[in-house]
């Protein structure tokens, strides 16, 4: 699932379902992150970390294990770049070599309305009529909850490159549906209203990425380029 929205050279592994089979113990220094974690933040948490070193060892790296630095990111071998997702029944990581691509955020999410509130506090006045008339075309399709997982994937992608915290209404995410077809999957672009960060010289005003839904989850994903 998220593969079809990464360009090749990335590697995606993903787990569906809640069954551990297959995926191995947490290593040094990464159980002490979550032991005082509920069971299934736990479980969850050992998942997607398999996940991300099955993808360590396509790209020909020895698996390692995944820390936590400022604000949870992960830390990735000297190297890789990646991103890492996980809901209810699903968990999936995405590397890449850091030739490939300055970075890339992934999320994904349960296919369902956001709870009462929630998209007034993530949406901005453009994006609220932007998802109106989206939804009107589109009723299937629970916009708000995808463009909360846009606005987590564009995240995950801004704070490596900037070590700084981008709140919800910095960016004014635009999510455009592939003209033709009945797949739901499309386009993302996402304004960045705040000084973007530099890459190969290159001041970006805007991240751009690519979205689906299907199979009772909504995800996203953001890649930035080199140059």
């Amino acid at each position: 699932m998220i593969e079809t929205l990464l360009p090749g050279g990335v590697v995606t592994v993903e787990a569906h379902g809640h069954d551990e089979t297959g995926h191995g113990p947490l290593y040094p220094g990464e159980a002490e992150l979550v032991e005082r974690a509920v069971a299934k933040r736990r479980r969850e948490f050992t998942v997607v970390r398999s996940c991300a070193r099955r993808a360590m060892e396509r790209l020909g790296v020895p698996p390692q294990a995944v820390l936590r630095g400022e604000r949870g990111v992960p830390l990735w071998p000297d190297g890789l770049i990646g991103s890492m997702t996980h809901c209810d029944g699903f968990c999936a990581a995405a590397l890449t070599h850091a030739t490939e691509l300055a970075s890339l955020g992934i999320d994904a999410e349960p296919h369902g309305p956001l709870p009462e509130g929630v998209l007034a506090a993530v949406a901005l006045p453009p994006e609220a009529e932007r998802l109106r008339g989206l939804s009107a075309r589109r009723p299937e399709v629970h916009w708000d909850r995808l463009l909360f997982s846009a606005k987590e994937s564009v995240y995950k992608a801004w704070f490596p490159l900037t070590g700084k915290w981008l709140d919800f209404s910095e960016a004014d995410i635009e999510i455009v549906p592939d003209a033709g077809g009945s797949a739901a999957a499309g386009a993302l672009r996402a304004e960045l209203l705040v000084p973007g960060p530099t890459v190969s010289g290159r001041r970006l005003t805007h991240f751009e990425g690519r979205w689906t839904a299907r199979d009772g989850l909504v995800a996203t994903a953001i890649t930035v380029p080199h140059g």
